[in-house]
């Protein structure tokens, strides 16, 4: 991200702390297409990947005079919001018993993404996978974990059998490696 779009989302996240709608209007139309596919990636549901972008803009509306004290960029932030609501909204989903009598599952409409996106997903995906290939078995696997399927750092320390923040520095340094890979 460059200065300039970094000062710029942070100026419009200071204008929103303050009640500016015209500031919410504007960081939307610039991140929500990120947040939205932060949301898809972990829900795999377009509608509920919508519903929680919504609700993640009301976070964010909610808590923007928080966003000062926490030293993250504005998109690390925004993104740090969409993750841990979508993975909320998995485990929620997860923990609740279904209800659909198994021959209701032929009624239900087709969620399948239009030709262009489902291209350009798989173009990400690939580009993902490759970036991730160049990870440490153990470190691609743990990103995986803990980023596309929800896994909490505990469990996966617990799993790991490593101290809790040895696993968050692992997650970190294989983060910043993805970054610096996909931003090429």
């Amino acid at each position: 991200m460059t200065d300039a779009r970094r000062t710029e989302l942070e100026r419009l996240i200071s204008r929103i702390s303050l009640g500016d709608r015209d500031a919410f209007d504007a960081l939307y139309d610039a991140t929500s297409a990120k947040l939205h596919a932060v949301c898809l990636s972990v829900l795999r549901d377009r509608p509920e990947a919508e519903e929680t972008l919504q609700e993640v803009y009301i976070r964010v509306w909610q808590g923007a005079s928080r966003y000062a004290s926490n030293g993250l960029s504005p998109m690390t932030w925004l993104i740090t919001i969409a993750r841990n609501r979508s993975i909320d909204k998995l485990r929620a989903r997860n923990s609740r018993p279904s209800t659909a009598p198994e021959d209701a599952a032929a009624d239900l409409p087709c969620d399948a993404p239009s030709p262009e996106s489902a291209t350009i997903m798989a173009q990400e995906r690939r580009m993902l996978d490759e970036c991730l290939a160049r990870l440490a078995d153990a470190q691609a696997g743990a990103v995986r974990a803990v980023y596309l399927e929800g896994v909490t750092y505990a469990d996966l320390a617990q799993r790991e059998g490593m101290p809790i923040n040895t696993v968050r520095s692992w997650l970190r340094r294989s983060l910043l490696r993805l970054k610096d890979c996909v931003s090429q």
